[in-house]
């Protein structure tokens, strides 16, 4: 598909959404002249689906034309809110959160089964929820989110408030995640042991190259052949970022490895070491490349400049192979550990 195509595609989607709106907003305003009873059995189903799926426009049309819809129960006893937090609805749960006048409604109450919202939140979310996040420790990050989310909101007696079968919220996220927290350990000890052969590697050649520096040195006192010359200092300067930002990153995944993996660590401190040890091995690869470059122009610079041209351009070939490769996993760990979060204000709409 071309870019116009792609773009009309886009248009197409915006205005399929844009006529479902309108449909809404029809059918809500037609069944207001229904009697109370036959608009909230038609509503109730209506509102509960729309969480589930994270619709927020339909539930935010249906909240407007019957504020008394937020109170409907599904046919376990979950209100809408339950319903957003169990399937992980966060523009739901940002929509109602908003709403002072209900938000209160919902701290405290509980299931058929004695579970309270944050036991609900430290169940396991959804497959397909879990599939949208890229990578075991990342889907476990985004359910520690998550939990600490409706930690705040619950009241603070429903924090260790035990369900019907025993269990506080707590119990139930770690019973819950047992697997997936296991799978985002072995994730991350396989990221940081292929990186730290790479870092090992970089500072092995870094280091050599700094005692063996290019054109050897002067006999009659002891210093480089090139020194005077500014490609040399370039090359010493690259030598030493490539050689102490191979070493961080080095150190940075040998702490990933030896971790003790806690719950607690996927949201801040395991993300937080694999962003940095990612960072300084990408500074270490450019700056090896730059270091090579200037070796080469040292050695073949005025003889032999035509080499240069071919050389540079493939030795752009491994940074660019590292961003191609490993950007879009940096950017979704700086997105999800520094980003503004999928938590906040959902709607200008000035409900009550």
């Amino acid at each position: 598909m071309g870019f116009s195509g792609a773009i009309k595609s886009i248009k197409e989607k915006r205005l399929v959404k844009q006529q479902a709106l309108q449909l809404v907003k029809c059918l809500c305003k037609e069944i207001s002249s229904l009697s109370y009873t036959e608009a909230i059995d038609i509503c109730d189903s209506a509102i509960l689906v729309a969480a589930q799926l994270g619709i927020t426009e339909v539930v935010e049309e249906i909240i407007e034309t019957f504020p008394s819809a937020i109170y409907c129960r599904a046919a376990a006893s979950n209100h809408i809110f339950h319903v957003a937090v169990e399937n992980r609805s966060e523009r739901v749960y940002n929509l109602i959160y908003q709403m002072s006048d209900y938000k209160n409604f919902y701290s405290d109450i509980r299931d058929a089964n004695g579970n309270n919202l944050l036991h609900l939140a430290a169940k396991l979310a959804p497959a397909h929820k879990l599939n949208e996040i890229s990578g075991a420790a990342l889907q476990m990050q985004r359910e520690i989110q998550w939990y600490k989310e409706v930690e705040k909101f619950v009241n603070p007696h429903s924090r260790e408030r035990l369900n019907r079968v025993g269990k506080s919220p707590k119990m139930v996220f770690t019973e819950e995640h047992k697997i997936l927290k296991e799978e985002g350990e072995k994730w991350m000890k396989d990221t940081s042991n292929s990186c730290t052969i790479a870092a090992t590697l970089i500072a092995t050649v870094m280091f050599a190259a700094a005692i063996t520096v290019p054109g050897g040195n002067d006999s009659s006192n002891g210093f480089p052949i090139f020194s005077r010359n500014k490609a040399f200092i370039v090359f010493a300067i690259s030598d030493a970022v490539s050689l102490f930002t191979s070493a961080t990153s080095l150190l940075m995944f040998l702490a990933i490895l030896t971790s003790r993996y806690a719950e607690e660590d996927f949201l801040h401190v395991l993300p937080k070491r694999l962003i940095i040890g990612l960072g300084t091995l990408f500074l270490s690869i450019t700056f090896m490349m730059v270091a090579f470059s200037a070796t080469l122009y040292l050695v073949f610079g005025r003889k032999e400049a035509w080499v240069l041209i071919p050389v540079g351009a493939l030795a752009c070939l491994p940074v660019t192979s590292f961003v191609l490769l490993q950007y879009p996993l940096l950017v979704d760990l700086v997105y999800s550990t520094y980003g503004p979060g999928i938590f906040g204000k959902q709607s200008d709409r000035p409900f009550f």
